[in-house]
Order: structure tokens, then sequence, then C-alpha cells
């Protein structure tokens, strides 16, 4: 499979073994890459019951005897107590923690560490730029801002993104060296377009308020059609940047 993130990773990884890979905020995406590489078995873990089932649906080859998916949340110190990974991939958990166990973003690495017997990989998404200067930031950020205020009016809890050198920090402050670091400029397109506005309808019948139904669903639509017509035009939304991030015990 190709994906220029997994790519980096790879070319990062190059001639060490993956051995042991912990995938710490599992999802179909993630869990598949692994799967591709040269293992010698996988622990994946996601807090999330319905991704729990979504990836093992997706596992459709049987695992090996030591291969298994975990239900379960960094914030229980007994969650793989005492196991040690070759590679620990954190794929866009930090963004994710927020949606499961608020304000623990700050330990999510010191928590990771002691799993880590070889390298961390670190998989984000820089936060939205606050200021928007072209068409495609307008829209991109408009399109987050819509979907965040339908989560948080259905009572849920939108993710939260932090910037690389916050990550850098708290990663180094967790006891690990830094070895690499590199943004990605996004050019996101129809398929990111649909499956954020997507989310967004499909919560529209359990908003709080009845009457906000029609006019929230108009709004998903015109922005819907907006979104569209600026992605062709301009070859695809060219908005914030993906990070990779690579660490070692010191």
């Amino acid at each position: 499979m190709s994906d220029a993130l997994f790519d980096h990773i790879a070319s990062l990884h190059a001639g060490r073994p993956y051995g042991a890979v912990l995938d710490a905020g599992t999802g179909r995406h993630s869990l598949r890459w692994v799967r591709s590489l040269p293992t010698t078995r996988w622990t994946a873990v996601t807090a999330d019951p319905d991704m729990r089932r979504a990836v093992e649906d997706d596992v459709t080859d049987p695992p090996r005897p030591d291969d298994r998916i975990v239900l379960g949340d960094w914030t229980d110190a007994t969650l793989l107590a005492g196991e040690v990974y070759d590679v620990v991939l954190a794929d866009y958990l930090l963004g994710a923690v927020d949606g499961f166990a608020p304000y623990f973003q700050h330990r999510l690495f010191e928590r990771l560490a002691p799993h880590v017997g070889g390298r961390l990989y670190v998989v984000g998404l820089e936060p939205l730029p606050d200021t928007c200067v072209t068409e495609a930031e307008r829209v991109v950020t408009d399109i987050a801002r819509l979907r965040d205020a339908v989560l948080l009016l259905c009572r849920e809890r939108p993710y939260r993104e932090f910037p690389l050198p916050w990550v850098r920090h708290h990663v180094e402050r967790a006891g690990l060296r830094v070895v690499s670091e590199q943004r990605f400029a996004n050019r996101l397109g129809h398929g990111w377009i649909d499956r954020q506005l997507d989310m967004s309808a499909r919560r529209l019948a359990r908003l709080p308020d009845a009457g906000l139904t029609a006019p929230m669903a108009q709004w998903v639509a015109t922005l819907r059609a907006r979104a569209h017509a600026a992605c062709d035009a301009h070859g695809g939304l060219r908005c914030g940047y993906d990070h990779v991030l690579a660490a070692e015990r010191a």
C-alpha cells in the first residue's frame, strides 16, 4: 500500500527490523500498513468499541497467535503493563485522545514511553490556521468548524490537534530522543470533503433542538457545493500540514 507518511516512516526505519509493533491508536488504515510489514507480532489498541469491530472485520486473514486487537484506554495504568515493542506507532492518536480521555494529552508520551524498546513514530495533524488567506483555507476551516459545532451540539467531543513543537517538547520530556521530524503539506480532495460533511449530516437528527435540523442540513449542502467547486477550481484544497516525528530511547 502507498501512503506518503507511512512511506516516510519506512524510509526512516530502513535497515532496522520491525519486530514487535504496537499500533497505539489503531484504525483500519494504520493496521493495514502494520500488517503489511515484516513483523514478528503486532498489538493494536483502540478505546472505541466500534473501531475495534471495524478493524476486526477488516482482518480477513487469520492473525498469528500473538497478534491481537485490544480495547483499552491509555489512562489505564494496567493496559499492556510490562510489554515492550520494537516499534510504537501513534498514528493521529494525540488528536483523538480528547474524544476519549480529555486533558490527558500532556501525559500521553510519558505513558507510551515504557513500551518503546526501539522507535516511536508519531503521525499527527497540525492545527488549522486561525487566519485564512486563500479560499481553500477558508473552505477547509469552515468545514472543520461546522463538523466540530455539530459534534459539540450532539454532546460529543471533537478531536484536538497539537503543533509539532508541542509534540517534540512532550516526547523529549518523556525521556525519548527525537531523531527526525518533518511536515507534509496537505492537499485535500473530494473524499476528505465528503467524509467530514457526511459525519456532520449523520448527526443532524440527534441535535437537541429539532428546529436546527433543516437549517444545518442546508448549511451542510451549501458548504459541500462550495467546497467541491473550490476543489475543482484549484486542483485540490491546499491547507494545513501533517507531521511525522521519530524518536527513540535517549
